[in-house]
């Protein structure tokens, strides 16, 4: 009997993960607090119950599954190339296991606090259906405002909240063009509370052989789908308008990244990334031109000015067509900063233009704390930082005139960011990425799945260039419209380029996320703060005798 609430709340965390790739069980969002708000709510539940510890243990047993691919990152380090199922060495692989359970235990903090208002302020106080609601609400609520924070304080590590579990599903993802997808959610937690509200309620009708309680707050768990429902078909049937036909080449290289770190390649990758675009911007007969051609995240072996033969190596592959290229590649001028940057060219390599990386990647590009014990002990592995860059001004793409909002690896997971970039008129969103640190686990499926949303809140098509995958196309619906993968096995850890013809609406919306980004969350989590407070500085009943 001790132990049920802990292997209830494990369980939840367990249930949760199979949201998300590899497994992609939709479902599972709507169920997996159901046991853990069964220990927190349910008059059976242990007198004892310690709701952070409870919360913590879900949120811990969950991450340590979702994040098990962040353990390949120092793998890559091992002097001989690593594998998926090959030993790295004990430093790598305590290093990657160190990752996983550090940010883990950080994320999970969350899931506690989170359980801990869901117990002592939001907890049902009767069983009649406004308390319900009441209850679900509120539930709901804290947790949105903690997602929010946690894509916000340090690492801004705000992967894989509730809402994306519905990537898969763009009949619910519309309402975040309005409401992030931090507000979305909502929705399957105000959904589980009245749940179990519910169930309750029932079983303890049924206990004292009365007659069941009409249960309105099931119809408005039901109303509050169906409303969510209604308008995703709304914005599913609503017609894109006059739009630019935009024709581009997304290159893959399919290159690992321990081949990157040896350099012996290097040559070879210059070659072969010079291939692959000729191969593509060739005239041929009856197909159109091609406007933009996309390769991935540091594509470049060497920083941009560093190597003599950039100019020309680019003016001779730019003199091959019409065409502008993007490039993911580290840019660093004399006496200047490193910047991870996208550089777009057009005609030669002197007709350029940058956008330096915003949104840095903790112990990736940068190491927090570089003079503290014990990240110190790590300024071997990252000798020097890069600078975050200094602005969020779309790049311009001169034929067809369309504005290029671009993102580099994570940024396309960062919604409060890419909203940034949003102007009036035709735009596309682009992300550059090299996933190829995290080997052939699932992180290129979940980095996509985060990813889909940025499309449906901006209500801007999204390219997607990434070396090992996903390199794919997503219309502002949320549909991927095309992927490169193997035909037959259906991998995405290729060599190869997918080329696409995508419409670019000449007059976007401004949607209310782009205006005003997560207000809705905030907005959630003050309302669960302010009940909070409430409950906290509210007199007892005997001190008000």
């Amino acid at each position: 009997m001790r132990a049920w609430p802990y292997i209830a709340a494990i369980v939840s965390g367990f249930v949760l993960s199979l949201a998300y790739p590899r497994w992609n069980i939709e479902t599972a969002v709507l169920l997996w607090a159901l046991p853990l708000l069964g220990v927190l709510w349910l008059p059976f539940s242990h007198p004892k119950v310690r709701p952070f510890t409870l919360g913590w243990l879900a949120g811990f047993s969950f991450f340590v599954i979702n994040l098990s691919w962040l353990r390949h990152s120092s793998r890559v380090l091992a002097p001989a190339f690593a594998v998926d199922n090959t030993w790295a060495g004990w430093p790598q692989e305590l290093m990657g296991m160190g990752a996983v359970l550090g940010l883990s235990l950080y994320c999970a903090v969350y899931f506690g606090i989170w359980a801990s208002f869901t117990h002592r302020v939001a907890r049902p106080r009767n069983a009649t259906s406004l308390e319900s609601i009441r209850s679900a609400a509120l539930t709901a609520s804290a947790w949105c405002g903690l997602e929010w924070l946690r894509g916000l304080l340090f690492s801004g590590f705000g992967w894989n909240g509730l809402g994306v579990a519905f990537h898969q599903n763009p009949l619910l993802l519309q309402i975040t063009d309005s409401i992030g997808v931090t507000g979305l959610s909502f929705l399957p937690l105000f959904i589980s509370g009245i749940a179990i509200n519910a169930v309750s309620r029932l079983l303890s009708d049924l206990k004292k052989s009365q007659k069941p309680r009409p249960c309105y707050d099931l119809l408005a768990a039901l109303s509050v789908m169906a409303l969510t429902a209604a308008y995703g078909v709304i914005k599913l049937r609503e017609p894109l308008g006059e739009t630019l036909p935009l024709n581009t080449v997304l290159v893959q290289q399919n290159i690992p990244q321990a081949v990157k770190w040896q350099g012996e390649q290097d040559g070879q990758i210059y070659e072969r990334l010079a291939s692959l675009t000729q191969e593509q911007v060739a005239p041929k007969v009856g197909s159109p031109p091609v406007d933009l051609v996309i390769w991935p995240e540091s594509a470049l072996p060497f920083p941009l000015y560093t190597h003599p033969d950039h100019g020309t190596y680019f003016d001779q592959l730019l003199s091959l067509g019409e065409f502008s290229l993007l490039t993911g590649a580290e840019v660093q001028l004399p006496n200047e900063p490193m910047f991870t940057s996208a550089v777009l060219l057009r005609g030669s390599f002197q007709n350029q233009q940058h956008y330096h990386k915003v949104h840095l990647v903790p112990f990736g590009e940068y190491l927090p704390f570089r003079d503290v014990f014990p990240f110190s002990l790590l300024r071997g592995v990252l000798p020097g930082d890069f600078l975050p860059g200094p602005s969020t001004e779309p790049l311009t793409l001169e034929k067809p005139e369309v504005g290029i909002i671009p993102l580099i690896c994570f940024e396309d997971t960062v919604g409060r960011l890419a909203r940034k970039f949003v102007r009036p008129g035709p735009q596309v969103i682009v992300n550059v990425t090299n996933d190829g640190w995290f080997l052939q686990s699932a992180e290129p499926e979940i980095h996509t799945a985060n990813a889909i949303l940025r499309a449906v809140e901006l209500r801007r098509p999204m390219l997607r260039a990434a070396n090992t995958g996903v390199t794919c196309v997503i219309d502002s619906k949320g549909h991927m419209t095309s992927r490169l993968v193997d035909p037959e096995t259906g991998s995405h850890f290729i060599e190869g380029t997918l080329k696409a013809e995508v419409q670019i609406p000449k007059n976007p919306p401004l949607t209310l996320y782009a205006r005003f980004g997560d207000a809705f969350s905030v907005a959630l989590g003050i309302l669960a703060f302010l009940a909070a407070m409430i409950q906290r500085f509210k007199p007892s009943p005997k001190a008000a005798e």
